[in-house]
């Protein structure tokens, strides 16, 4: 490009863009240098030429140059026009590239339609790997909210947007091992899909869920609505932060004890005023403490003594609703605020307040956070012991956040339906948080086990994204008419393991295939998830970017090993009742800032994660490691139409013998040696009781009550 209009031009995009480039490219040789970046609207090579430091050969298709104002662009700068679908366009490249060129390539092959990543081609990542050359990632962002992108829908647009490049660190894609070119081939597509995923999630901004709900207000405009909850009362962005700044005041007044640092009790259900006080609490530094208000007396206890709560936010008419008020009553040392009689302190002052300066300018508001401080303390479930506090940073959340948007497209043209509670990690992360911060529309529901109204509201509101658990979604796809999904583009499952059954039944019935992902509360909570781009049913998809794991052998058991992971989404520590109100940071064998996650996974060829079980949920019947999921999963293909749960209990001859309890009356001992015989399922896998239930104990999150059964197992063998 001739010096005086590329100064002219970009000039003019630092006026009108306020374009930013984050990143250098100083620290290595841009010999056999392969740019690649996200594709978001039309500006994108332009700006690229402007404003990277070095002159690289644009590859651009050959449809482009049949539009006489490309070629009058392209005529400034050095290109190379190929065919994709030739297979000598790409040797022309790794010529290029082989003579010392820089070379500039978007991978994508096109202008995004979603906003988000879209098919990555192969083409790309086999030039790098056959030239041996470096890899250089640059994120372009702003540009898909200029009116030169190809977004649809309702997806915002600005007129002017800020525009920032990020120059991420060089990699290399080394040429994979495969039998054939055309193994070869996917394999570095793959590698290059990753590459792309990875840059979107490390050019994310270090911020914090207050700066992130307004710069997300910022984007879509402070009259977007956004979200609506079971008052049916739609809100917008401002009315969310209306609520956010004045009921945080409102709190701060009336608990002055709770001060910057210390926890304060949420014990609401999936209303909108939830969210707004997580949001409000936590930029004034009071961490929300998530108390899940199905745990029972003794476990909103044990969670309180835990996180050294003394104060809980609730409201009169829920807890009337859900039928707390004796439990509540029986807490030690806890002083109730309800939100009933917060509202009525709001004063004149507090209008003019709010009116007049808080709402205009909201980033005041917020004390100084760095993003390793606790935004909230969520609890365990309690299925296998004691609920733990889990304190989770900002940079926890909203990393978890944007690994998922990272391989997952979510646009304003999207609904999410949430009925996960939102002191559950998975309810709280991707079912609330998520939308609220990307602009996609959301619908709280305050319980996932109204089975009849949850699919009906889908049809209702064209719910296009569904949120649930293997036994939830069991429920919904049994009592759900077979058009009240039409709308779902995805249906996401985590927190338990999904049953064959289940997933056949979704996909016969509506035919839509369930993704299901896998985490931990104390990784906020998502660590992998099977996506449209990378699925393999009876896997959990591949690890996030930015996952560190390592697996640790397990005496006995010789399938996969124990999974130690490492990430910006992992936890900042535990909050037990042995020390109430310390952290304790996460450490496993792994060393210090890892989480052993108790889970005994494999990871095939290509990067799937397969679950093997969890260590806690294996019997050593006879000195063998026998893994009680074996045992369900055996029960389950016996009887696919019943729920099952296997459970262990002492023997005296065996060391352990298996409890199988189940809602099949029909299920004997018998008909589970035959499916054993037919499946290879080892004799030790046979449980020696089978015990009938009407229904299977579950925890308010949906996962079994393991520690229930467990008693029980125990019980019926004293009996």
């Amino acid at each position: 490009m001739r010096p005086l209009i590329r100064f002219v031009l970009r000039t003019l995009a630092l006026l009108l863009f306020r374009v930013q480039v984050v990143g250098s490219m100083r620290s290595f040789d841009t010999s056999r240098l392969l740019i690649v970046a996200n594709h978001e609207s039309f500006l994108d090579g332009l700006l690229l030429g402007l404003f990277l430091p070095v002159d690289p050969v644009f590859i651009v298709h050959t449809t482009v140059m049949r539009c006489w104002y490309f070629r009058l662009i392209l005529s400034q700068v050095d290109y190379l026009a190929v065919d994709t679908n030739s297979p000598m366009a790409m040797k022309k490249v790794i010529r290029l590239l082989e003579s010392g060129r820089p070379v500039m390539i978007f991978p994508e092959g096109r202008i995004t339609m979603t906003g988000s990543l879209m098919k990555v081609y192969d083409g790309p990542a086999f030039v790098a790997a056959k030239t041996a050359a470096t890899v250089l990632p640059v994120r372009l962002d702003g540009t898909a909210r200029s009116y030169f992108a190809r977004v649809t829908g309702t997806a915002p647009r600005q007129l002017l947007p800020k525009i920032t490049l990020t120059i991420l660190p060089p990699t290399q894609i080394t040429m994979p091992e495969a039998q054939t070119a055309k193994q070869r081939r996917h394999q570095a597509g793959e590698a290059m899909r990753r590459i792309m995923q990875d840059m979107l999630f490390q050019s994310r901004p270090q911020q914090t869920l207050f700066a992130a709900l307004c710069d997300a207000m910022a984007i879509h405009g402070r009259r977007r609505y956004l979200v609506e909850d079971i008052q049916q009362v739609e809100y917008n962005y401002q009315d969310l932060l209306k609520m956010a700044l004045m009921l945080s005041r409102l709190v701060e007044r009336a608990a002055p004890d709770v001060g910057p640092g210390d926890r304060i009790g949420l014990l609401l259900p999936n209303l909108t005023v939830t969210l707004a006080l997580i949001f409000g609490l936590s930029a004034r530094r009071r961490i929300p403490a998530m108390i899940n208000y199905t745990a029972g007396k003794e476990g909103m206890q044990a969670a309180c003594s835990a996180a050294a709560v003394n104060t809980i936010i609730t409201s009169r008419a829920f807890v009337a609703q859900a039928n707390l008020t004796d439990k509540l009553a029986a807490l030690q040392n806890i002083r109730l605020l309800y939100l009933e009689d917060v509202r009525q302190t709001i004063t004149l002052a507090d209008r003019l307040w709010l009116i007049g300066y808080a709402l205009w300018f909201p980033r005041a508001y917020e004390m100084a956070i760095s993003p390793e401080e606790a935004a909230v303390v969520l609890f365990t479930s309690g299925s296998e012991g004691q609920p733990k506090g889990v304190v989770l940073p900002h940079r926890a959340l909203l990393a978890n956040i944007a690994q998922i948007r990272s391989v997952i497209d979510f646009s304003a043209n999207d609904k999410i339906l949430n009925a996960l509670p939102i002191f559950h990690s998975f309810g709280l992360t991707a079912g609330s948080l998520l939308p609220i911060l990307s602009g996609t529309n959301l619908f709280l529901y305050p319980s996932p086990l109204h089975y009849r109204i949850i699919p009906e509201l889908a049809y209702d509101r064209a719910c296009t994204i569904l949120f649930g658990t293997n036994t939830f979604l069991a429920h919904y796809g049994k009592f759900a008419h077979p058009y009240d999904f039409f709308r779902l583009r995805y249906v996401i499952a985590g927190a338990e393991k999904l049953s064959d059954s289940v997933r056949t039944l979704w996909f016969e019935k509506f035919g839509l295939r369930i993704f299901e992902g896998y985490g931990a509360t104390e990784t906020a909570p998502v660590l992998s998830v099977n996506t449209p781009m990378a699925y393999r049913t009876g896997t959990v998809g591949q690890f996030l970017p930015g996952i560190e794991y390592q697996l640790e052998p397990v005496p006995g058991i010789t399938q996969g090993g124990l999974l130690h992971v490492r990430g910006p989404n992992v936890m900042a520590g535990y909050f037990k009742v042995d020390q109430p109100g310390v952290l304790q940071p996460p450490c496993s064998a792994a060393g210090a800032g890892w989480y052993e996650t108790g889970d005994i996974v494999e990871l095939d060829a290509e990067g799937f994660v397969h679950i093997v079980g969890r260590v806690k949920r294996f019997a050593k019947i006879s000195g063998e490691m026998v893994s009680l999921e074996s045992v369900e999963k055996l029960a389950a293909a016996a009887s696919p139409n019943h729920a099952h749960a296997a459970s262990s209990r002492p023997d005296s001859t065996r060391g352990e013998a298996l409890v199988l309890f189940t809602t099949d009356a029909h299920l004997v001992r018998s008909a589970l040696q035959l499916k054993a015989h037919e499946s290879g399922y080892p004799e030790l896998a046979l449980p020696r009781q089978i015990v009938l239930l009407d229904a299977l104990p579950l925890l308010g999150t949906g996962k079994i009550d393991y520690v229930a059964l467990k008693r029980l197992a125990v019980k019926e063998s004293m009996g």
